[in-house]
């Protein structure tokens, strides 16, 4: 079984020279060259080698150099945020979707932290943000910052200031005008906040999962999280998923919160879909029930493209990530769960948009195999956190 399942088991591939960098719109109008994307797994994985530390890797398989016991019991941290919001969107061929949904989610982004806001720092804790009350700042903050580039920094009375949002679209090997969509977009958001779009582009599909991990990678933000690029969750309800965050962080900052549409059973939104769609919908449910460990088997609905993460809980689940498909959403959840991570679940608004790329038979065969190969490979222990 240990053979097969070796075998079988998916293998993230590294990302290539050319995915680790971005292009945005200039001051001018223009399509910037391609300048190197900011990456805290690679600041964290430099800093843990240079104390003699090693680096997490990609969640390793037996086997492989990986980081050992002293180092997986270190006090994990990662660079301090530079924006306080972060929205990672996989976008695979969605020229016709797309700029419907960056519309709605800037819009929200920039009503709420466009000005930046204030979070609480204690005296004690070396520069690590707690969660405290959000202020507001005022439109002059945001000078400077059209590049993307947030300008931290204390303003006393123990108080750092947060650039308010960065958006990065991760294109995932798209072959229609996703990019051009996604700039586009960016350059009619005028001077002031074009900047703030990043586009990101993968030459070849990795699948969605691939996508959010590689996105999750790059987030310069106190949290991230990813929504998908149909635009089907509503986005105002970001507000809500910070709220019960906030709650549930433990002392290290770390928690998640995951969008769930589990409270739409019954709408008419679900009910009028067909009948094999809802039957393969309860099997799948049941499937995680009895294949995925407790808090995750809790959770109702663990496929909604709507998850957000604190800053600190990050190195405890993407550089661990495997799965590159449909079912990456299982992996990050039993991650959170096996290092205690606290996961908030939040009913959120959500409708049914056209053009879904899901083929319902077939990809719900293979979340199915997908699960039971994840799960077999994490308890037999091919895959691995040390």
């Amino acid at each position: 079984l240990y053979i097969f399942i070796y075998l079988v088991a998916p293998t993230p591939r590294h990302a290539l020279l050319s995915e680790t960098t971005y292009k945005h719109i200039e001051d001018n109008g223009s399509v910037s060259y391609t300048k190197p994307l900011p990456c805290w797994k690679d600041a964290f994985d430099r800093r843990n080698k240079k104390n003699g530390l090693g680096g997490l890797g990609l969640g390793l398989r037996k086997g492989e150099e990986g980081v050992g016991q002293d180092a997986m019991k270190m006090e994990v941290e990662v660079e301090e945020a530079e924006v306080f919001m972060s929205l990672v969107v996989p976008a695979f061929n969605e020229e016709d979707r797309l700029g419907i949904m960056l519309r709605e989610a800037v819009a929200y982004l920039q009503s709420e932290y466009g000005g930046g806001v204030d979070v609480e720092r204690h005296d004690d804790d070396d520069g690590v943000l707690s969660n405290g009350d959000l202020k507001r700042r005022s439109k002059h903050t945001r000078q400077g910052q059209a590049n993307g580039h947030a300008r931290p920094g204390d303003s006393g009375n123990g108080i750092r200031r947060l650039a308010g949002w960065e958006v990065l679209v991760v294109s995932d090997g798209s072959k229609d005008k996703t990019v051009d969509t996604a700039l586009e977009f960016a350059r009619s958001l005028g001077k002031e906040s074009a900047g703030l779009i990043r586009v990101v582009s993968l030459l070849k599909n990795r699948g969605k999962g691939g996508a959010v991990t590689h996105g999750l990678r790059h987030v310069r933000g106190k949290y991230a999280v990813f929504a998908d690029a149909d635009g089907a969750s509503k986005f105002e309800d970001l507000g809500k998923l910070v709220r019960e965050l906030q709650k549930i962080e433990d002392g290290d900052g770390r928690g998640v919160a995951v969008g769930s549409r589990a409270h739409l059973v019954g709408s008419e939104e679900v009910v009028k879909r067909s009948f094999l769609r809802n039957l393969l919908m309860h099997s799948f449910h049941l499937l995680l029930w009895v294949l995925t460990p407790p808090a995750t088997a809790a959770i109702r609905d663990t496929q909604c493209g709507f998850k957000i993460f604190s800053r600190p809980a990050l190195p405890y689940i993407v550089p661990y990530m495997h799965s590159e498909s449909w079912i990456f959403d299982v992996e990050m959840l039993m991650l959170a769960e096996a290092a205690a991570i606290p996961v908030a679940e939040v009913p959120i608004g959500w409708h049914e948009v056209q053009g879904s790329k899901l083929n319902v038979i077939w990809d719900s065969l293979g979340m199915a195999w997908g699960l039971f190969i994840l799960r077999a490979a994490w308890a037999i222990g091919v895959y691995r956190r040390t």
